[in-house]
């Protein structure tokens, strides 16, 4: 039987329960448990797809062309496994996957309700997943914050399965907010007091509480949570701002925090360290190896670009320091942003907002051999990009400009007939065969990355921008599309249709981003 741990939000959303959950399984993962991490998420969207990274942050892509949201990110990077899309629910998914039983005659004329129907839905969801991988660990973060209207059903599924099962079968941690208030010059526990008698109101009791805060707490601060919120306070573990996310498993090991879980679930003594770990996270602390220019349009968020900066961190690990990522909005751009920048990389994206300072960008870097990387929407930006000023065409994707004369990025056919939001692209695992750099940069002949995007290079043009010295150096072997396109004489002119970012480890970096970054010191 696989045990359980669920990991709940109060306060505000926004914690970093996805952070926690990954962590936490991290340290678990030494003691050589197989591990499943789940996401429940409140929203009625069937997935994140359809979202403006500007509202809900970058979306993730599994390699089965599931669009997730980007704590799976975390939960791949981490733990170095192939999430399914299986382990992501959203209240969309559930209710739409009742509605079809019900319609099916599966609930035999009863009246559907939220409880049981909905509530055994997500719990037969749970055991599946458990069951069909074979798992050792399940983790099962609940999106949101206690208190939503949105996640009420997966607490309450969450209550029943702690009902159900032992005990020794079952954990739970709390993660919640503990601020410092100037005017009094303390932390403050008394959102943590609240957050943790709502939960109880939902027949709900912690096993930890993780309190985020700017500092790590103070000793009577965690004194005070234990004796208020009726948990040991050894499980009151301090989680601070850090200076890089991946040192949280080195902070959560410091405190025994999988040593509180173990004894607890019965779980075997680790069998390594994290010794390998630990001098990776350190090589983030020296100096940077590059300074690299990140030019798109979803400037003003965060983590709207959050893999393909973590693809840069991990490679900036391997080579032994740290890089330096600088945003630049090609809304309002002039080439000379970017002096004084070793690299570039123009990352995905959609619509027309920006993209002539992306091409300005491109052209820059094409002229004054700047190492440059196109990610998706940056490959079909480079072709277009080569075919206005060195073909003298008037290119355009038709996903910017419909009535282009030479429209060198277009819709393929058998994808304009899809009516569904999200079918019309591409999206997991496709193949690639390869010649030229990018064959040596992977070291194979044929590689499979993942893919998001709707649009492709035209092939009615492709023998004129081979002429103007554009190599195509990739095709996928079915489709017959380009995958990824390279300027032989230049340092690092590579672009890709597919988003290797999505399949960078901390401890294992994508092949590209790290020749990429090699190229840029």
């Amino acid at each position: 039987m696989p045990k359980w741990i669920f990991v709940t939000g109060g306060v505000l959303s926004g914690l970093g329960k996805g952070l926690v959950s990954a962590s936490v399984s991290k340290l678990l993962q030494l003691r050589d448990q197989e591990i499943v991490p789940i996401k429940c998420d409140g929203y009625l969207n069937v997935d994140p797809g359809t979202m403006n990274p500007h509202e809900h942050g970058e979306v993730f892509v599994l390699e089965d062309g599931t669009e997730v949201d980007m704590d799976f990110g975390h939960y791949e990077r981490f733990l170095d496994v192939e999430a399914s899309g299986d382990w992501n629910l959203t209240s969309g998914k559930i209710f739409q996957e009742v509605i079809e039983k019900e319609r099916r005659g599966e609930y035999l004329g009863k009246t559907v309700q939220m409880v049981p129907h909905v509530t055994d839905h997500i719990k037969d969801h749970l055991h599946r997943n458990a069951d069909e991988n074979g798992s050792e660990i399940v983790i099962v973060e609940i999106g949101g914050t206690v208190g939503d209207m949105e996640n009420q059903f997966y607490l309450e599924a969450v209550r029943q399965m702690r009902n159900e099962l032992p005990d020794s079968e079952t954990f739970l941690i709390h993660t919640t907010l503990v601020p410092y208030l100037e005017t009094v010059g303390e932390q403050k526990t008394k959102p943590t007091q609240h957050s943790v008698k709502e939960l109880r109101e939902l027949g709900l009791e912690p096993d930890m509480i993780v309190g985020r805060s700017e500092e790590e707490l103070d000793e009577s601060v965690s004194e005070k949570i234990s004796l208020f919120c009726d948990v040991p306070e050894a499980s009151v573990i301090s989680d601070p701002n850090l200076d890089t996310i991946y040192r949280l498993p080195l902070i959560f090991d410091e405190q025994g925090v999988d040593d509180i879980v173990a004894e607890r679930l019965g779980l075997p003594e680790r069998k390594r360290g994290l010794g390998e770990w630990r001098e990776k996270v350190e090589n983030l602390q020296k100096d940077a190896v590059a300074r690299i220019a990140l030019c798109g349009k979803y400037t003003d968020m965060d983590d709207s670009y959050a893999s393909i900066e973590e693809a840069l961190n991990h490679s900036a690990v391997e080579l032994g320091g740290s890089v330096q990522i600088e945003q630049v909005d090609t809304e309002d751009f002039t080439p000379e942003t970017l002096e004084g920048f070793d690299g570039v990389i123009i990352p995905g994206g959609f619509g027309s907002r920006g993209v002539e300072g992306k091409i300005d960008a491109i052209k820059y870097c094409r002229e004054n051999d700047v190492p440059i990387l196109g990610i998706c929407y940056g490959l079909q930006l480079m072709t277009v990009e080569i075919a206005r000023n060195e073909l003298g065409l008037d290119a355009a994707s038709e996903e910017f400009d419909e009535e282009a004369s030479d429209p060198v990025v277009k819709e393929m056919k058998s994808q304009k007939d899809v009516e569904a939001m999200g079918g019309t692209m591409r999206l997991g695992s496709y193949e690639a065969d390869l010649k030229g750099q990018v064959k040596e940069i992977y070291g194979r002949e044929r590689i499979s990355e993942r893919h998001r995007h709707r649009f492709e290079v035209n092939p009615e043009y492709e023998e004129q921008l081979q002429d103007a010295g554009l190599r195509i150096s990739g095709r996928n072997p079915e489709l017959g599309l380009a995958e990824f396109i390279e300027l032989p004489h230049h340092s690092f002119f590579v672009g890709t249709q597919a988003h290797p970012e999505f399949t960078s480890g901390f401890e294992n970096p994508n092949p590209l981003y790290l020749e990429f970054l090699r190229s840029c010191r």
